[in-house]
This record gives structure tokens, sequence and C-alpha cells, in this order.
């Protein structure tokens, strides 16, 4: 396993072939990341959605959670760096988000909290062009709450160079 800048645990896969045998294996979990009210108030800026329970501190201090959340699709919207972090193909020119088969919000995310993303690779298929694509079930993990703020089965496509 090799050092990344943004994480001491990332896995690094020396190529398709070890990805291809570890199917059913989990990588390690990733750095946490804290969520800020500015990083709620930026994606609502982003995607339009306004809902006070996002961007109003002072009526979501009465609402059902006592505070602001973030959207859920700004916690899903983080996969892409959790993945970013966890782990990397080796003799690969590019990796592209190829979609997710299911997505569910078991936990709200209050502003000031604390995530991290634990991944295990579900299925690692060949493509074309020295292609793979890989399936990943993705759970966020939120610090201190029983249930994770998000699970995702996220498609994830590697492509390496012609000579790979």
């Amino acid at each position: 396993m090799q050092q990344h800048p943004y994480s001491g645990r990332m896995k690094i896969f020396a190529n398709h072939d070890e990805v291809t045998a570890s199917v059913g294996q989990a990588v390690p979990p990733t750095d946490w990341v804290t969520i800020t009210q500015a990083q709620i108030d930026q994606f609502a800026q982003a995607t339009g959605d306004h809902q006070w329970i996002h961007t109003d501190p002072e009526r979501a201090a009465q609402g059902p959670f006592g505070t602001t959340v973030a959207h859920g699709f700004l916690t899903l919207s983080l996969l892409a760096r959790f993945m970013g972090e966890a782990f990397g193909v080796q003799g690969t020119q590019m990796g592209i988000n190829y979609g997710l088969n299911r997505v569910r919000f078991p936990s709200p995310v209050p502003v000031g909290s604390r995530l991290r993303a634990h991944l295990k690779l579900l299925a690692a298929e060949p493509l074309p062009g020295n292609g793979l694509q890989m399936t990943w079930e993705v759970s966020v993990e939120r610090g201190g709450a029983d249930k994770p703020a998000c699970v995702a089965e996220a498609l994830v496509r590697t492509y390496g160079a012609p000579d790979y």
C-alpha cells in the first residue's frame, strides 16, 4: 500500500488483475471530512436547493434536527472525493464515475458532522479498450451516529494506456 497526499490509508492496486482478485474485500476507510455551513450554502447556490433546513440556521434551530443539515446530494457528491482517497489503480490513464445502482440516506448530516467512507469491492468486470468496471458498496459513516449518512452502490470505470 502506498501513501497518498490525502490519506495514509489509500489502497493502490498494481493493475486491473489485482483489482479483480480483490472482489469481496474492503479497502481501508477514508479520512474524516467535516461538513461546514459554507459547504452547505455553496451546494445550495450551485443546485438552487435553498430549503430552510439547509440554509437558514435560525429557522433550522427550531426544526426537526435542531440545526441545519447537509443536502443528501451533497453527501452523495462526496463519494467522488472519498473514492479518490480510498483507492487507485496503477497504469490507468483515467477513471470515471459511471453511475449508481442504489442510493439511500438513512440518517441526516447536521452541520459540523464528520464523515468518512467505507468501501467494499462488489464486482470487477473487464471493458473494451483496456477498461475495468468496478462496483463498490460505499457506506458514509457519520461520527457518533448509529446509522450511516449515505449508503450507495457506485460504478467506477478505469482505463489503462493502450499498451497496458
